[in-house]
């Protein structure tokens, strides 16, 4: 149920690689953690469950645009191989992530992500009013974020290969 003051992103790359081999990339959630440290960001998990699935969670604090951002994450679907959802955001913004894989080929996978952007106070429909004023330089780094991510995904597997 979109609204018009939701704001979305989609991308869609194909990997030289089989499907199960994406998906355990894509679902590599320590590194992830990692990465995002690495940035800079404070990630917690704030979940106990042992092997990954629907009720993992996140808490994170970044800095962004000069203030200090929190996000809550949680993987609401977790169906190996085909597709995960991330569900959360903070107070005021809901997102949804969605990440689907499908097989073309034995060696050939096709990701779609998509990010759904639903503002739920005055503040954050601001703030999403002003990011589709930049939806064009947003789409393209959206695009370009995700073509990096396949790019190193295909260089894993095939160091693994």
């Amino acid at each position: 149920n979109a609204t018009s003051s939701d704001m979305k992103f989609a991308s869609k790359e194909d990997i030289a690689a089989p499907i199960d081999a994406v998906f355990a990339m894509v679902s590599d959630f320590d590194s992830f953690e990692r990465a995002a440290m690495r940035r800079g960001a404070e990630v917690q998990r704030t979940d106990n469950l042992r092997a990954p699935g629907p009720g993992m969670s996140w808490n994170a604090r970044f800095m962004l645009r000069g203030r200090e951002r929190r996000i809550s994450v949680v993987l609401s679907t977790y169906d190996p191989p085909n597709q995960m959802v991330f569900t959360g955001g903070s107070p005021g913004l809901e997102a949804e992530m969605v990440i689907d894989l499908v097989a073309l080929s034995r060696q050939r996978t096709r990701m779609s992500v998509s990010l759904k952007l639903s503002p739920k106070t005055l503040s954050a429909r601001l703030m999403v009013q002003s990011l589709k004023l930049a939806r064009s330089n947003l789409n393209r780094k959206f695009h370009l974020r995700v073509a990096d991510y396949a790019t190193d995904i295909e260089d894993r597997y095939s160091q693994t290969a």
